[in-house]
């Protein structure tokens, strides 16, 4: 059978009585054409079943199209909101997502070659440890980055972030306010910017509070690393009175571990904070005080920039932050000392 010939924007120009620039133009969001010949184009390439060739129209255009966004594979469940957000508003800006996903900071070299390979015009990354090479090299390849909820001290690049400082110290504040003496933290991974940031805080909030040198255990923000921190620290250790989070999800870890293994009433005998304000920590059985991060303002902030960047690649590079909404559940009361 004789493959069928693809239908390209000349036979639809002839078709329409146009020119091939006319066609062009209709398919290029943002550049002139009138009313009429875009009516008229837009119903002869529906006729002919023609579609716009955007590997040509990259060619042509010197642009992919394309928005790679880096995301961990340990992100937190609040992440494929956010990915959803991205998608959407990217897709409204006439281009699409090329995702990819980092199990660890050693793997981040090997996303970087694939991206040169694309050619893509942007980056957004989430949940991916970028140091000043990593951010040289993007330099060094002129593609814009944009890093969602983290910085890199010292160095020019472009961030949108919720204000972890500000929500740990709301967390810490409120324990302070409900007696709490005895604190355990868990933290996220160390190879997370995230993690060790927010684990900062969390130590130099109860710092200010008189509590120095507060344990610190490590998960990987998945809710089986929140039970197994906890198992471990209380089979060799003295209970605390309150426990902070990373994340909501090792916090749910946390409370069904305290309750199933160890007879503790949350937050009875043990009250527990975490971060990041995910659906499932508003279920009834958990409802963990937390701090909601504004998702929908970072995820329009960041693209803007990024978009804003790749249209003027000379624009210095900004930086934004969000006050997260703290939530108040049920998983914080007066501390009861062992």
């Amino acid at each position: 059978m004789e493959k069928k010939k693809r239908v390209t924007s000349y036979d639809v120009a002839h078709q329409a009585g146009v020119s091939q620039s006319a066609v062009s133009r209709v398919f290029r969001p943002g550049l002139s054409v009138s009313k009429k010949t875009r009516e008229k184009v837009l119903a002869t390439a529906k006729k002919m079943g023609y579609k716009p060739n955007a590997i040509a129209r990259m060619l042509i255009t010197q642009s992919s199209g394309m928005i790679a966004v880096i995301v961990s594979s340990r992100a937190n469940l609040n992440y494929p909101d956010v990915l959803s957000l991205l998608n959407k508003r990217i897709a409204e800006a006439n281009k699409r997502v090329l995702l990819f996903t980092l199990d660890d900071a050693e793997g981040l070299e090997d996303i970087l070659d694939h991206l040169w390979t694309y050619q893509v015009d942007g980056v957004i990354a989430l949940a991916a440890h970028f140091d000043h090479n990593s951010i040289s090299q993007f330099e060094q390849h002129h593609i814009p980055v944009v890093l969602y909820n983290r910085q890199v001290a010292d160095h020019s690049v472009s961030s949108v972030s919720c204000n972890h400082e500000m929500g740990l110290k709301q967390l810490v504040d409120l324990l302070i306010k409900h007696n709490h003496k005895d604190y355990l933290i868990i933290s996220g991974p160390q190879d997370s910017d995230v993690a060790n940031e927010r684990r900062f805080f969390a130590e130099q909030a109860l710092a200010e509070n008189g509590f120095k040198d507060t344990p610190v255990v490590y998960g990987d923000y998945t809710y089986e690393s929140g039970r197994l921190a906890l198992s471990k620290y209380l089979k060799n250790h003295k209970r605390p009175t309150a426990i902070i989070c990373g994340n909501d999800n090792m916090a749910i870890g946390v409370v069904d571990e305290a309750k199933q293994n160890f007879g503790l009433s949350v937050p009875k005998d043990l009250s527990v904070v975490g971060f990041d304000g995910i659906n499932a920590a508003t279920w009834f059985s958990y409802q963990i005080t937390t701090i909601r991060q504004p998702a929908n303002q970072m995820t329009k902030a960041a693209v803007d920039i990024l978009l804003d960047q790749i249209e003027n690649k000379h624009n210095v590079a900004e930086t934004r932050f969000w006050s997260g909404e703290l939530i108040e559940g049920m998983s914080v009361a007066e501390a009861n000392p062992e």
